[in-house]
């Protein structure tokens, strides 16, 4: 399949995961659609790599290092997610989920002290205006509410998107690590996603969460998307395009997503944003792009030094 292809693969089906998501809120907990939904692509998975006839066994070396991605990546990024979306909007969530273009750098900086680019710092004010504008609406009205005796629900979905975004971070950031000791794409992503399943179920046993079964078509159509399309045909059209065309370009999806999360929820979730927040949602996402671009071209001017140093001492 053409790079291209799964370029628009990957960013219609995670474009439309946000609205999906709320297909499995009201009648099961969060906690509990997160293990349905990860414990069905896991299998999937698996049955996929035992049919290719590969080992499904991986030292502990490499399980301990899937085991903490799928902390990050799998169990506590998507119980925040699934339990920001009962408050907010799902367009919101998926804007917000743009901002791990900046809290990469920042985890970098911090983890190995990786300098931050001028560029990056400006590129992250403007997004942070977006930001500002963008829920300056909703977090007033919040704030007015928990003043006046109420629970300010609002906020703590914008908390938990947060979270989401920044454990999510973590969770790309551990995928090197694991890479370095197995380089079986399908098998890796089976058991972080089966190390996250088996947290999250553990986290809804001990909290008492209720386990019954929904009746509802849509709740199950959404399952099954969300497993199959969302977390498996998805994930591995990201990592094959990393492969092919580097991180650089490949994170452009997450530019792309948003803006087709916004529609979806426009059309499904009859989300109609201000003007005020158009404005803030159009500087989040320019401000994304804006330090891509700028991180390519630095990338491609090193690229260029290093080919033009090579040549002079050959």
């Amino acid at each position: 399949m053409s790079s291209p292809l799964l370029f628009i693969i990957a960013c219609l089906i995670w474009g439309s995961t946000f609205w999906a998501i709320t297909l499995q809120l009201g009648d099961v907990a969060p906690a509990v659609s997160v293990v349905y939904r990860f414990g069905l692509a896991s299998a999937t998975l698996f049955a996929w790599c035992a049919l290719r006839g590969d080992t499904l066994r991986l030292p502990w070396r490499a399980q301990k290092w899937m085991l903490l991605q799928g902390l990050a990546s799998f169990a506590l990024s998507y119980v925040c997610t699934y339990s920001s979306e009962q408050y907010l909007v799902s367009a919101l969530v998926s804007v917000l989920f743009a901002l791990m273009v900046f809290w990469t750098p920042l985890l970098n900086r911090i983890a190995f002290g990786t300098p931050i680019t001028w560029s990056t710092c400006c590129a992250a004010f403007v997004a942070i205006c977006g930001i500002v504008l963008l829920f300056y609406q909703s977090i007033g009205a919040a704030l007015h509410d928990i003043l006046g005796g109420g629970n300010g629900h609002f906020l703590l979905g914008f908390m938990l998107a947060l979270v989401a975004t920044v454990s999510s971070t973590a969770g790309n950031a551990l995928v090197m690590k694991v890479r370095e000791h197995s380089g079986n794409v399908m098998l890796t992503m089976a058991w972080t996603m089966l190390w996250g399943t088996l947290m999250v179920a553990a986290w809804a046993i001990v909290t008492g969460q209720s386990w019954q079964l929904p009746m509802r078509p849509s709740y199950w159509m959404g399952l099954v998307y969300l497993a199959i399309f969302g977390s498996v045909i998805a994930f591995s059209a990201y990592f094959t395009l990393i492969a092919r065309i580097g991180t650089q370009k490949t994170v452009y999806i997450g530019v792309v997503t948003p803006v087709i999360s916004v529609l979806l929820s426009v059309q499904f979730e009859h989300y109609r944003p201000a003007p005020i927040e158009w404005v803030g949602m159009v500087l989040c996402l320019s401000s994304v792009a804006w330090a891509l671009t700028s991180g390519a071209r630095k990338t491609a001017a090193v690229s260029s030094i290093s080919t033009t140093s090579s040549a002079k001492a050959t």
